[in-house]
């Protein structure tokens, strides 16, 4: 708990020194308040001045004797008074060694003086001046008091306290006083701030002398301009706010000077010259701004100077919304909107530009490696504006949109750059268009985390739709020329492999391989671009396979022509035909693959190289068939003779020879296997028939007929069962000999009728002359049975539905038939025994049998056809 002291004593004053006092209350104010410090402060001395006692009357400290202010200070007080000059002189605001000296204080160099001295003797002029100047506005400091303040700032509550310790004081340290004064602080309770030591200086007509207190921290110091200097080192250090600040001001001051006296040269020149600072101080200042906001996207976190670049703005735009305001009113015109947030989206677009740009740097990278890096980048500031940038910025600056809006234009500028150059590598113009179709909107824009913010904003393609025209044209030559020239050195390779002899049978080409592997590659990749551009790369293939196939087929039937002179042997040939053979399956089915992409546009020539391969392969089986029907020939040539009725060597010969055939043909692809099986099967059953149209033999008898019959049956059984094996498909061949052999064997003429019209109904290419050559076999000369045999015939070649038939289907139509010239075998005794019996029956009154009448007709009929 608190001792007080004596209040009698405290309330005695000491005089002349004695120890004994008086009291000194008639001596005070008759203000009721003893403890108010404002009455103490307005006391003056006789000179005018303030005061120095001004002070608690209850501290004992601070109670002095009365002295003559004039002399200073009476004999054996301490000197604890001074005048304001003295106290200036003390103060941290002194520059330079206080000198000694009434005199000599008035010859102290103006320039030298202390900020506050100057700021004492500027209001005294003005005071002295009893008004009669205009007031002239306050010019901005210079930037050295300010770096003075600055220095001297923590030193000024010290130096103030200090000034009001006595020396005693001073030497105990003065915490009683201290302690003193805080005490009976508190006991005054509330009451009004005093007056600060500014105010009472900037007060007009006052002419006290303020002593400086300990509350001078406390002190408002007017706000002054800062000097474009100053205004540079707050930029430099990145205080944008305050500078932007001072910036307006400095700005405003312009405006306002240039608007006063806008015709005198002088304040024009000094205008210029602050607009122009002005000017440099914003480009300053912007160039700090928009270097926050480069960072803010490698720093790949939240950035916090990012908000004083939005509080800069905002405060800028705000600026430019007042001063449009103002001047609408006013009608003056001028530039000072900065239009700041315009600029900061353009410095994001500079921004974005600069890293896509920085990121496919270097020499020697193909422009896919370099698209990749730039996919890479634009997804890693996409995701840094998502997850960073979005949750600083307002809602209305829209930074998703800026970003991704600044980006893709960055990334179309950057791919204008690269179409602008000449791209002639194929590789290089399918991912320029792929990217501009595809791969941005799929792998940038299409991403989970973005393709939900992304797809709200409409954006423009990466290329325009003539740019995308024109290198999808040059892609289109390029591609033709490069298959041209590729698939032309396939097939020269090839045709000299065709010349050469090996000892090995190849029945593979690679040729087809090569090449469809060749349009294959830019079949593929086009559709997967546009549809539109993969249908154009099919039209571009298929055109340069239809010209490959035409080389190929006069290649081909160039060596065919000439393979004898080649000095190929048979095998080689054989296998070599089969080879090339092997090759058109491939190039028919790719064909009709292209055709599908456009059938209106592609059908003609899907046509014409169709055409071409089917004469190629159409060409190679009939090859191999002349070759193995070479070997068959002699074996033909023995058939439907008598020796062939009890010998089957000659067929067993044709069996043996079509078996070791096979095991080649089965080398071959399935189609033209298919193709050369049928063409076998068929010209095999004709040549089988072609002997027995020829009539080498007659069966005069019934014996003979069944004879031939069973073994035309069986023959054809064991060809049906050999093709069976071969899976030919010509199945239909296979009932024609059962059908001549049940002609032959029969014996009344309306069985033979049916089954006539039974052959004709299958094989519709039947002709009158092939029945004949059937009947001359089975021997039926009866000239009337033939004729309604053969009426059969004659009406189904008169109806309607006797048609041309293909190829394919024809059969008796190829077969030839050849009567051989034939002789009465008859010999002279035979001769004589029918002339005496031809002569004996001539006698009157005998009547031949009906038999014999036949026989005799018949063989009349056979004389004169020889």
């Amino acid at each position: 708990m608190p001792v007080f002291k004596n209040s009698y004593q405290t309330k005695m004053a000491k005089v002349n020194g004695s120890p004994n006092g008086e009291l000194i209350l008639h001596n005070m104010n008759e203000s009721p308040n003893p403890f108010d410090e404002t009455l103490e402060e307005d006391e003056q001395d006789s000179s005018g001045n303030v005061s120095p006692g001004g002070g608690n009357p209850f501290d004992e400290d601070e109670i002095e004797p009365k002295t003559d202010l004039v002399n200073g200070s009476l004999p054996g007080s301490a000197k604890r008074r001074g005048t304001l000059e003295k106290i200036v002189g003390l103060s941290p605001f002194k520059m330079g060694k206080n000198k000694k000296g009434g005199s000599k204080e008035k010859q102290i160099n103006r320039d030298r003086r202390s900020f506050l001295g100057k700021i004492m003797d500027s209001l005294n002029e003005q005071d002295h001046s009893l008004n009669t100047t205009p007031e002239k506005k306050k010019m901005r400091r210079s930037s050295e008091d300010f770096n003075i303040l600055q220095m001297l700032n923590g030193r000024r509550r010290e130096s103030f306290s200090s000034l009001e310790l006595s020396p005693t004081e001073g030497a105990n340290g003065g915490s009683d006083t201290l302690k003193r004064l805080n005490f009976l602080k508190l006991g005054r309770g509330t009451k009004p701030r005093r007056v600060s030591m500014v105010d009472k200086l900037l007060q007009p007509g006052s002419y006290e002398r303020i002593e400086l207190l300990e509350e001078v921290e406390d002190i408002e110091k007017p706000k002054e301009p800062l000097s474009v200097l100053e205004i540079h080192q707050l930029i430099q250090k990145r205080d944008l706010r305050a500078a932007d600040m001072h910036i307006i001001d400095l700005e405003a001051e312009c405006d306002l000077e240039s608007q006063r006296s806008p015709e005198s040269p002088e304040v024009s020149k000094d205008s210029g010259r602050k607009t122009k600072d002005v000017t440099l101080l914003y480009q300053a200042l912007m160039e700090q701004l928009w270097a926050v906001v480069d960072e803010s996207l490698t720093v790949k976190s939240i950035y916090q100077p990012l908000e004083d670049v939005i509080r800069v703005i905002d405060h800028e735009e705000a600026t430019d919304k007042k001063a449009l305001e103002a001047r609408g009113v006013s009608g003056v015109t001028g530039p000072r909107p900065r239009e700041m947030k315009r600029k900061w989206a353009e410095a994001v677009k500079m921004s974005m530009t600069k890293r896509l740009c920085q990121c496919t740097e270097g020499k020697g990278v193909s422009i896919s490696a370099q698209m990749d890096k730039l996919k890479k980048c634009a997804v890693e500031d996409l995701y840094a504006v998502k997850n960073h940038l979005i949750c600083v910025y307002p809602k209305e600056y829209e930074v998703f949109k800026v970003y991704l809006k600044s980006c893709h234009e960055g990334i179309a500028s950057w791919l204008t750059d690269a179409v602008q150059r000449s791209l002639q590598d194929i590789n290089d113009l399918y991912v320029v268009l792929d990217w501009n179709s595809n791969i941005y909107n799929r792998e940038v824009l299409g991403r989970p985390e973005i393709a939900s913010l992304a797809s709200a904003i409409p954006l423009d393609p990466l290329l325009p739709l003539e740019t995308q025209v024109d290198l999808e044209d040059r892609c289109v030559s390029a591609v033709q020329a490069k298959l041209t020239n590729s698939v032309t050195k396939e097939l020269e390779v090839e045709e000299e492999k065709w010349r050469q002899e090996s000892k090995l049978e190849e029945f593979y080409c690679g040729l087809s391989h090569k090449v469809i592997s060749a349009l294959k590659v830019h079949v593929d990749r086009a559709p997967t671009i546009t549809p539109e551009f993969g249908a154009r790369i099919a039209g571009c293939c298929l055109e340069t396979l239809n010209d490959f196939l035409r080389s190929f087929q006069k290649k081909v039937e160039r060596f065919h022509e000439s393979w004898v002179e080649s000095g190929l042997s048979q095998e080689t040939y054989v296998s070599r035909t089969i080879a090339i053979g092997n090759c058109c399956p491939p190039f028919r089915e790719y064909v009709e693959r292209l055709v599908q992409f456009d059938p209106v546009e592609n059908e003609d020539m899907g046509k014409r190289a169709t055409g071409a391969v089917d004469i190629v392969t159409n060409r190679c089986n009939r090859v191999l068939a002349d070759l193995l029907f070479e070997d068959l020939k002699p074996y033909f040539h023995k058939l439907m003779k008598k020796k062939w009725l009890s010998n089957s060597d000659a067929f067993n010969n044709i069996l043996s020879i079509l078996t070791d055939y096979s095991q080649r043909f089965r080398k071959m692809s399935a189609q033209p296997y298919q193709m050369l099986v049928n063409e076998v099967h068929r010209r095999v059953l004709i040549e089988y028939i072609q002997p027995l149209m020829q009539v080498k033999m007659v069966c005069n008898s019934t014996k003979t007929r069944n004879k031939m019959a069973a073994k035309l049956q069986e023959e054809a059984l064991q060809l049906k069962h050999l093709f069976r094996q071969l899976e030919s498909t010509y199945s239909w061949l296979d009932v024609a000999v059962p059908h001549l052999a049940e002609i032959i064997v029969l014996e009344d003429t309306p069985s033979i009728q049916m089954e006539v019209g039974m052959l004709v109904t299958e094989f519709p290419d039947i002709r009158k002359r092939h029945v004949s050559a059937i009947l001359d076999v089975r021997g039926t000369w009866n000239q009337a049975v033939r004729q309604e045999i053969l009426t059969i015939v004659r009406d189904l070649e008169n109806s309607d539905s006797m048609v041309k038939l293909p190829r394919s289907q024809a059969f008796f139509s190829e077969i030839v038939v050849t009567k051989e010239a034939r002789c009465v075998h008859v010999s002279l005794n035979r001769a004589s025994r029918l002339s005496i019996t031809f002569l004996s029956r001539l006698r009157p009154g005998h009547q031949l049998p009906v038999d014999t009448r036949q026989r005799r007709k018949l063989r009349d009929q056979a004389e004169s056809q020889v």
